[in-house]
């Protein structure tokens, strides 16, 4: 039985970390970023941007992102003038400052205390519609065969909020998981602006359709702030995105942003509720599906302890190894271990 001097060293233990916790939990702020012609990073991640938010670890923010895609177009799609995103007619009107990808990413935000070598968590809180319809569309040079398909198309699909299914066609709904297809940081000094399709090692347009809320994303940074930026908005998609357009749509979310100095990675990482995920991008598809195996191995031995031998063995029996996606210009490969065959008491990260 505890002595009374154990129970009062205990009991004064609790006090000391449920004040610490709260103190934590008051200084932490949820901040709001809206998408507007001042907010936006258009087609575009670099490590010269100027942030349009500053906060600080352990803050949230909710997001606005919007579609991608011009007022025109979704005009001509059949959307009403009325639902067009006033924003969306801002954004298109008054930037000018555009890179070379497509994507109208909300952004950058600067996380103090965010250094080159550190990792950004970005723990997805929550993701809603913002919008009742996406689009889907293809293109003549666009899309994985696009030899097959010479010649552009694109269909506007309802999006049924409180059922959470899209309306694609009379006979055919599709369960929706909302997702961000691009949240990023800025690349390495070095490489300048690059274009917001084509994923890295610093995320962007990933289109991991597993970033879904309650997922969350590690990022290696690589500069002063991170300068993270999210887009790109997807109701669903398959793996794969082969058309080059999943089920476009804006949307909001509620996003936490932690500085771990604790980490350091290559390339990004990902955990859902049932799962650890490791990925890899590159020109060529079995490349990018090496860099995702090597990444699971290296994550066993660091966090399971495993020998590079079993690791190794316990990636070809139990994880999937999936395509991602093969329509950014760089192909995307994920490998996803569940969780549960993990038996021990002791939790593992």
């Amino acid at each position: 039985m505890p002595t009374p001097t154990l129970l009062k060293s205990a009991a004064f233990a609790a006090a000391l970390f449920a004040a610490a916790a709260t103190a934590s939990a008051q200084r932490s702020t949820t901040h709001q970023l809206k998408a507007t012609p001042q907010t936006v990073a258009w087609g575009y991640y670099d490590a010269q941007a100027k942030p349009v938010l500053r906060i600080k670890s352990g803050d949230a923010v909710q997001v606005e992102t919007l579609i991608t895609s011009s007022p025109t177009r979704l005009e001509g799609a059949g959307v009403k003038p009325d639902q067009v995103e006033q924003s969306l007619r801002d954004i298109y009107r008054d930037v000018t400052n555009k890179g070379p990808g497509g994507h109208i990413l909300t952004g950058p935000i600067y996380v103090e205390g965010a250094e080159p070598g550190d990792v950004l968590e970005v723990r997805i809180r929550k993701i809603d519609l913002a919008i009742p319809y996406a689009y889907n569309a293809f293109g003549p040079t666009s899309g994985f065969i696009p030899e097959d398909f010479g010649y552009a198309k694109m269909r506007i699909i309802p999006l049924d909020k409180k059922r959470m299914m899209a309306d694609f066609a009379p006979g055919i709904e599709i369960p929706l998981r909302p997702f961000f297809g691009s949240m990023g940081v800025a690349p390495p000094p070095a490489a300048g602006r690059v274009n917001s399709a084509p994923p890295g090692i610093h995320a962007g347009n990933l289109d991991n359709k597993e970033l879904v809320a309650g997922t969350t994303l590690y990022i290696p940074v690589h500069v002063p702030g991170a300068l993270f930026e999210v887009g790109d908005g997807h109701a669903g998609q398959g793996n794969g995105e082969v058309d080059i357009t999943a089920l476009e749509t804006s949307l909001t979310g509620t996003l936490e942003f932690i500085v771990r100095k604790d980490m350091h990675l290559t390339w990004p990482r990902a955990e859902t509720p049932t799962a650890y995920i490791t990925m890899g991008t590159d020109e060529d598809l079995t490349k990018a599906a090496k860099i995702a195996l090597r990444e699971m191995i290296t994550y066993l031995q660091q966090a399971k302890h495993l020998s590079k031998d079993d690791a190794y063995m316990l990636a070809s029996v139990a994880a999937d190894l999936e395509i991602t996606q093969v329509v950014d210009g760089t192909r995307g490969a994920h490998m996803v271990l569940p969780k549960k065959i993990f038996t021990a008491t002791k939790k593992q990260k």
